[in-house]
């Protein structure tokens, strides 16, 4: 049931972020990781575990989003393997173009649904778990 709800959901807003700014939603969130970064940078790897994607699926999706001028790659200074995806100024002015559809999605397809008193439940619910499981 949970699956399905976290499907559907997705599925909507996926939806509304490539009709109104053909930006997928695992785009989106690539985006909003790095803005919310030091220096609008992360290393791929933690970039990886925070997306919930393989690192093969992230690079893939990274290749995409520096052809758009999105995203750069830059070497790691202290690490010659490692390397850092680093948001550009055009990739924050595309995150601020589709985070209202974002925001307004969540909106109607998840906290619609809900009351007041059910927010607050669901919120200490999610800390709860992901704290629990470990994740970011």
């Amino acid at each position: 049931m949970l699956q399905r709800a976290q499907v559907r959901i997705a599925r909507h807003l996926e939806a509304e972020l490539l009709v109104a700014h053909d930006l997928p939603l695992a785009s989106y969130d690539v985006l909003s990781q790095l803005a919310e970064a030091p220096e609008r940078r992360l290393r791929m790897n933690d970039l990886a575990g925070r997306v919930l994607l393989s690192r093969s699926g992230l690079t893939r999706l990274i290749d995409r989003l520096q052809r758009d001028g999105l995203v750069n790659r830059e070497a790691c200074e202290s690490d010659a393997r490692g390397l850092f995806a680093v948001l550009t100024d055009a990739g924050v002015a595309r995150l601020a173009e589709a985070t209202p559809t974002y925001l307004r999605g969540v909106r109607a397809h998840f906290l619609d649904a809900l009351g007041p008193d059910e927010i607050g439940q669901v919120r200490e619910l999610v800390a709860r778990l992901t704290g629990a499981t470990g994740a970011p």
